[in-house]
């Protein structure tokens, strides 16, 4: 699968990548994501890269005023 869009949200703290994958098997269960392997806990920012526009768009429209 290639994984050809991407978008960065701000996130912040420790354990980022296992926030999120928590998140999106709840919110988000059939939108596929490739995510780094490693994020620095220092970082406010995560980009996750999807294979289409609409699930880009899927992840956005859920992701507005989520708490992860």
């Amino acid at each position: 699968m290639s994984f050809k869009y991407s978008f960065t949200f701000p996130i912040e703290g420790p354990n980022k990548l296992s926030r999120f994958k928590s998140w999106l098997e709840k919110n988000a269960p059939g939108v596929a994501v490739s995510l780094p392997p490693q994020v620095p806990s220092k970082s406010t920012s995560l980009t996750v890269r999807v294979s289409s526009v609409a699930d880009r768009d899927i992840l956005l429209r859920n992701l507005d005023g989520a708490s992860i």
